[in-house]
């Protein structure tokens, strides 16, 4: 049950991104849904291969390439989920950056309440 509820916290914090930033646009629930389990499979295989293949430009910038990478996680996942449209780097990059924190806060609340 906890995996379901991080998905729906997740897909929550993206439909929050979405009415926030311009960049990208999300076209219902089941697109959100969708959206934060591609994201989760992506982030779970993809990501650690981008950060391995990264991590020269990753320790010279102290870390903050990673924010870049996150930004690409969202473009490769816009690919693949249909009714998630990421239409601009900056989109995708302030996009994942809200998605996380309102990820991060929502899961922090609901672990509190749990």
């Amino acid at each position: 049950m906890s995996w379901f509820l991080t998905l729906l916290l997740n897909s929550l914090a993206l439909l929050i991104a979405d009415a926030l930033i311009p960049g990208f646009r999300i076209e219902g629930v089941f697109s959100a849904l969708l959206a934060a389990l591609v994201l989760g499979l992506v982030n779970t295989f993809i990501r650690p291969v981008l950060i391995l293949l990264t991590l020269p430009i990753t320790i010279l910038t102290l870390g903050f390439f990673i924010i870049i990478i996150n930004a690409f996680v969202f473009i490769i996942a816009s690919w693949i989920v249909p009714g998630f449209n990421v239409y601009s780097f900056w989109g995708a990059f302030w996009g994942a950056i809200i998605t996380s924190l309102a990820g991060w806060l929502l899961n922090s609340i609901s672990s509190r309440e749990l």
